[in-house]
């Protein structure tokens, strides 16, 4: 089947609501207007954003920095900007909801590009243009930032029913929308029984997240004294990363609510009878948090950037060049954030983090200011850097690095320093790190 029949259309971000509509996104039903958006502003070149997220805020402030002249233009369906980081605290009431949700129209008036609220539904690269549900938009150089989808089609094929009740019941909440507060609600009304909760093959985004939130969710429970356990599917063979810091953490605060399958591979989804079948058996649950496979957002789909394996089967990445972030196939889209695809043989993709996407936008930022002057454009390795609480009360938490070099052939390489044990110094160095990066974008 073709898989853009199946996309589902994103749920908006509702205050304490959750709205989860049911309209396709398949591309011949897709709606959009040709009227233009708006005209060029600025002498330099237009540059349109697609995906208002770490990576796209932070690309449209830097790319107004390093090219004055420039037309930059931000496009995000969202009204206002969620993190990722952070959001698992919020869910135990660690932050409230203002620390994970922010304005997006100041810092497009305090940095000087132009932000539009709209839904991109086509991209038409032969001719340099971005439709969207407000209109058209065309530019000179493009970055797509619109991070993942949740590839629902793996689980359930071509029966959108399942697909949606799936989501609207057993939301996982790893797209910025209303999913949070259904998360939210879901565990503050907790009554007890078995919750479930899965991990996407990789790559997924926020590799470690998932353990976190149920460190988090075990912490609520232990401290109301709920009568719940949480199962976590796993399709790994070890908890990674951060192994042995999650091992000590399931085991000492949490022995009996927290259980961890390993090679829990999914092999069917019932979610009407509440049922999984796993390749490490089959699980049946009162609740669950369901993630399907993550892939590339709609948009890297609707402009055929999605890179293809050895036996020709979408990969559900961007075909990026390694380095410069470019598109394999169009040199003037550049991919960031947890769209990217393959970087090296060694690791395979970039953790798909908040960190990650930060430090991407601001390097491709500074690429395409040395392409636009005409200089040589030289390309620098990212780093990332993840903490994650395993404990409302004492407050602690673990974390790790990845740090990047290249070998004597130019390819990528990557080390991981796990620090395992859990640390309140941990905690302050978390706030310090998410406040910095918020003052560098917001």
């Amino acid at each position: 089947m073709d898989r853009r029949s199946f996309l589902l259309a994103p749920p908006a971000l509702a205050m304490g609501s959750l709205v989860l509509p049911t309209t396709s996104l398949a591309a011949p039903l897709a709606i959009h207007s040709k009227t233009q958006l708006l005209p060029r502003s600025g002498t330099g070149p237009r540059i349109v954003i697609c995906g208002g997220g770490w990576g796209g805020m932070t690309a449209a402030r830097y790319l107004r920095k390093l090219i004055p002249n420039a037309d930059v233009v931000l496009l995000e369906r969202n009204p206002t900007f969620w993190s990722g980081p952070m959001s698992n605290k919020w869910l135990i009431d660690i932050v409230d909801t203002d620390f994970v949700q922010h304005d997006m129209l100041s810092p497009a008036n305090r940095y000087g590009y132009t932000l539009i609220n709209t839904t991109v539904n086509a991209v038409e690269r032969h001719i340099k243009t971005v439709r969207t549900t407000h209109g058209s938009i065309d530019y000179d150089y493009l970055i797509l930032a619109g991070g993942i989808r949740n590839a629902y089609d793996a689980w359930f094929g071509n029966d959108r029913a399942a697909a949606e009740y799936t989501r609207m019941h057993y939301p996982n909440a790893y797209e910025p929308n209303a999913e949070m507060f259904a998360v939210k609600s879901k565990l503050k009304n907790f009554k007890g029984g078995t919750i479930v909760m899965n991990l996407p093959p990789p790559p997924h985004r926020c590799p470690p997240s998932p353990y976190e939130r149920a460190c988090l969710m075990a912490w609520h429970i232990k401290k109301n004294n709920i009568p719940g356990k949480i199962v976590i599917l796993d399709p790994k063979p070890n908890i990674a990363p951060i192994g042995e810091g999650y091992r000590a953490a399931f085991q000492e605060l949490y022995p009996d609510i927290i259980t961890h399958v390993p090679f829990a591979v999914i092999s069917e989804v019932d979610p009407y009878n509440k049922r999984i079948k796993t390749a490490a058996g089959d699980f049946d649950f009162d609740d669950a948090i369901l993630m399907p496979p993550h892939q590339a957002s709609d948009m890297v789909w609707y402009a055929d950037l999605i890179g293809k394996d050895a036996s020709g089967k979408p990969t559900g990445w961007a075909d990026i060049h390694p380095r410069l972030f470019t598109a394999t196939a169009d040199e003037d889209v550049y991919v960031i954030g947890d769209a990217m695809g393959f970087i090296s043989d060694q690791f395979g993709h970039y953790p798909k983090s908040a960190h990650v996407a930060h430090a991407v936008a601001k390097i491709m930022a500074q690429n395409l200011a040395e392409r636009v002057a005409g200089k040589e454009v030289v390309p620098v390795l990212p780093d990332n850097l993840c903490y994650m609480m395993v404990n409302g009360d004492p407050q602690e938490e673990i974390s790790v690095v990845f740090e990047y070099e290249l070998d004597a052939t130019g390819k990528v390489l990557q080390t991981q320093i796990d620090m395992d044990v859990r640390s309140a110094d941990l905690v302050a160095e978390d706030f310090a790190w998410i406040k910095s990066r918020f003052d560098d974008f917001l």
